[in-house]
């Protein structure tokens, strides 16, 4: 009888990153920055909070690549935030480019980033989506407030 090759693993080894007990976190952090447990990882994992709001909206970018609605409610403004977030039949998002950002340093109370966010939907058609993002301090920790889509 002819010896089968072991099955492959769905991720590389070298892909995945136990972020948790029995979780599987990406080894790169959607958002593109850096390493995922060292990037917007700690932010999900409440670890630490973004110091600007490009860290905020890379980090909202990474949970909704991730579908981390707990922090994508938490991050949100609570005068916006909707009662509930439900990302099925969501895109899958791929790749996230920062086009523009004002205000939104440690020294500021506001800031915008104007990003464009790369995705796949289920049909396996790309597509992007450009937004400006608006964000303000609540208590000293930044919240995403709104955006508009071009």
């Amino acid at each position: 009888m002819p010896r089968r090759k072991p099955a492959r693993p769905a991720h590389p080894p070298a892909a995945i990153d136990r972020s948790g007990p029995g979780r599987h976190a990406p080894a790169v952090c959607p958002c593109g920055a850096a390493r995922y447990a060292v990037c917007c990882g700690r932010f999900h994992r409440g670890e630490a909070v973004p110091a600007t709001a490009e860290e905020l909206m890379r980090s909202r970018y990474a949970a909704f690549a991730l579908a981390d609605t707990a922090y994508l409610l938490r991050t949100w403004h609570p005068d916006t935030r909707p009662a509930h977030l439900d990302l099925s039949g969501a895109p899958r998002w791929t790749g996230l480019e920062i086009l523009a950002a004002s205000g939104g340093s440690a020294f500021h109370r506001e800031g915008t980033v104007t990003f464009r966010a790369h995705h796949r939907g289920a049909d396996g058609v790309s597509g992007t989506q450009q937004e400006r993002s608006r964000f303000v301090r609540v208590d000293g920790a930044w919240r995403y407030l709104d955006g508009a889509v071009d």
